[in-house]
C-alpha cells in the first residue's frame, strides 16, 4: 500500500503548519521522512529553496530539523541532561560536562516555559515533564524547524494548555513547528495554515483563519460528520452492576479507591469523569478480574464476581474495551482473523475437537471486517500494522461479539480521529439501545456528556456525586473533579426511566 502518494507541502518560516488527516493518512510517514527514518522512493525536499538528502535523523539536525515523537525516545533511567545530550560530543576528554549542559539546559528552560529539573531521572517524570525533556532536546541542538507528531495525545488538559504556551513562545522566536493531529479544535486553536490528507494525499492546503471544523473534517475522512450525536430516548432496564463500598490498591501498594460505590442499568451509559490518576484505571481492572479489590463486593445481575478472574468475568458476559489497545486490546503480531477470535476461540463454532475451525473463523472476520469498516489488505494482516482506529474497531468487533450485558470501555476514542471517534460513540450508543449497560471512562468532558446518561466524578479514588447529563455543567463536573462533593443529582428531566 503507498503510504504517501505524490504529496506537495510547502510550510513557511515562523509558522506553525497543521498536518490534519485521519488515522492512517500518512501523517507519521511523511514526517518521518522530513526526520530522515524514512527515505522517500521518488520526489525531493527543499530547505529554503535548495535541495537536501535527509539520509538519517543525524543528517536531519544538521539541517536544523527535530522532531519530537508521540511515542517518547527518551532513556528511563538516565536523568534529564544525560538524555539531551545522549549521542553529542559534550566532553571534556571521555567525561560529560554536566555543568555546562546544565546551564543551557536552564537557560533554554527559562526563555521558552519549559521548567524541568535537570538532574532528574526520566522515569521520575510526569509524562508532560518527559515531552519538554524531548523539545528540550531539539531546541539544545539548534532546531529551527521542529515536528511535533501528535504531541497532545498523552497529555491532561492543562499539559496541553502549557504546550500552546510554549509552542507560541517557539515561533514568536522564529521557529517553525509542524504539528501533527487528527483534532480539529487543536488545529483551529494553534495553527496558521492546515494540510489536510487522506489516503495518502494532500487534500488540501489552506489558511486555518479561512476555514472551520466542518470543512475540516469532511475533508478529512470525505463526508459530512456529525458532532452532536441524537440519544433516543431508551427504557432503564434491571440493575446490571453493583459496586459498594470497594477500596483497591494501586501498582505501588497505594489506596486508589476508597470505598467507591455505583449503581449501573441496562440501557444506561454511565460516564466516569476525572483527572487522569484518580482511580479510573483501578475501577475498569477490577472489573474486569485485572485487578483485586481489597474490601467492598462487585456484583452482576445479583451474583458475586468480586475477585474472580478475567476469563470467569468474560464469561459472565462482561466486555472490555482496554485503555491501551495495542499492548492490552490485542496481541500485535497475530493477524486480524486471529484477534478477532481471542475472547470466543475455546467455544463453538470456533473450536473443534480442541482444533480451531478456520473455516468459522474466516467467515467471522468477513463479517466483522465489513460491520465494523475495518480497513485492512486482509483479515491474515498482523494487526500491529493497522492504523490506531482500525485497531479500535478490531477491539470492538471482539469484545461486542456475543452481545455482552456489561461493557467497560475505557477511553474508546482516545487517539482516534473524527471520523473514527463518531462511529466508535454510535456503537456505543447502539449497544445502549440493545439493553446493554455501559461504563464509559473518559477523559474527554465533551464525549462524556454527548453520549452519557449520567456521569460520575472521580477525586483520589472517591465518588464527588453523580449527575444527570441532561442537566451537567461543565464548570460544576470541573469542580467536581477538583475535590468538591456534590450531593444529589441534577438534571433529572430527560433521564432515562
Amino acid at each position: 500500500m503507498v503510504a504517501n502518494d505524490g504529496i506537495d507541502l510547502k510550510v513557511r518560516r515562523g509558522a506553525i503548519h497543521c498536518l490534519l488527516g485521519e488515522n492512517g493518512a500518512g501523517k507519521t510517514t511523511l514526517m518521518r521522512i522530513l526526520y530522515g527514518l524514512y527515505q522517500p522512493d521518488e520526489g525531493e525536499i527543499l530547505l529554503r529553496g535548495k535541495p537536501i538528502q535527509i539520509s538519517s535523523p543525524r543528517a536531519a539536525l544538521t539541517h536544523h530539523i527535530g522532531m519530537v515523537h508521540q511515542h517518547f525516545r527518551l532513556v528511563p533511567t538516565l536523568s534529564v541532561e544525560e538524555n539531551v545530550v545522549l549521542g553529542l560530543d559534550e566532553g571534556i576528554g571521555p567525561f560529560l560536562n554536566l555543568r555546562k549542559t546544565r546551564k543551557k539546559i536552564g537557560e533554554i528552560s527559562e526563555e521558552y516555559g519549559l521548567p524541568i529539573d535537570p538532574q532528574a531521572k526520566v522515569w521520575q517524570l510526569t509524562v508532560g515533564q518527559q515531552q519538554r525533556v524531548e523539545i528540550i532536546k531539539a531546541l539544545y541542538r539548534d532546531a529551527s524547524i521542529l515536528i511535533m507528531d501528535e504531541p497532545t495525545s498523552v497529555l491532561a488538559p492543562q499539559e496541553v494548555d502549557q504546550l500552546f504556551a510554549t509552542l507560541r513562545t517557539l515561533v514568536d522566536d522564529g521557529l517553525t513547528i509542524i504539528f501533527i493531529t487528527h483534532k480539529l479544535d487543536e488545529v483551529m486553536e494553534i495553527s496558521d495554515q492546515v494540510t489536510v490528507l487522506r489516503q495518502g494525499k494532500v487534500v488540501v492546503t489552506f489558511p486555518t483563519s479561512q476555514t472551520d471544523k466542518p470543512s475540516l473534517a469532511k475533508s478529512m475522512v470525505g463526508r459530512e460528520v456529525v458532532f452532536r450525536l441524537e440519544k433516543s430516548v431508551v427504557k432503564r432496564g434491571e440493575k446490571l452492576l453493583q459496586v459498594d463500598s470497594v477500596h483497591a490498591l494501586n501498582d505501588r501498594g497505594l489506596p486508589a479507591l476508597r470505598g467507591m460505590s455505583l449503581d449501573l442499568y441496562g440501557g444506561e451509559i454511565l460516564g466516569v469523569a476525572g483527572v487522569s490518576g484518580n482511580g479510573q484505571t483501578e475501577l475498569a481492572e477490577i472489573l474486569t478480574g485485572l485487578r483485586r479489590v481489597t474490601k467492598g463486593r462487585v456484583i452482576l445481575s445479583g451474583k458475586a464476581i468480586t475477585n474472580r478472574s478475567a476469563r470467569e468475568i468474560t464469561d459472565a458476559g462482561v466486555a472490555h474495551v482496554p485503555a491501551e489497545r495495542i499492548s492490552m486490546g490485542i496481541v500485535p503480531a497475530l493477524s486480524v482473523r486471529e484477534n478477532l477470535i481471542l475472547k470466543s476461540y475455546r467455544h463453538p463454532p470456533f473450536s473443534l475437537f480442541c482444533f480451531l475451525n478456520r473455516k468459522e473463523s474466516d467467515a467471522n472476520a468477513r463479517r466483522a471486517m465489513e460491520d465494523y469498516q475495518i480497513a485492512a489488505p486482509s483479515d491474515e494482516t498482523a494487526t500491529k500494522l493497522l492504523s490506531g482506529g482500525n485497531i479500535q474497531r478490531v477491539v470492538l468487533a471482539r469484545e461486542l461479539s456475543g452481545d455482552p450485558r456489561l461493557i467497560i470501555a475505557a477511553h474508546p476514542t482516545y487517539g482516534l480521529d473524527v471520523g473514527a471517534t463518531e462511529q466508535v460513540r454510535q456503537i456505543l450508543l447502539k449497544q445502549r439501545e440493545r439493553g446493554a449497560a455501559v461504563l464509559l471512562i473518559s477523559e474527554d468532558l465533551d464525549e462524556i456528556m454527548t453520549i452519557s446518561d449520567r456521569i460520575l466524578v472521580l477525586f483520589k479514588g472517591e465518588v464527588m456525586g453523580i449527575i444527570y447529563a441532561d442537566g451537567a455543567d461543565v464548570e460544576q463536573i470541573g469542580l467536581m473533579m477538583a475535590g468538591t462533593r456534590h450531593e444529589g443529582a441534577v438534571g433529572e428531566k430527560n433521564r432515562v426511566a
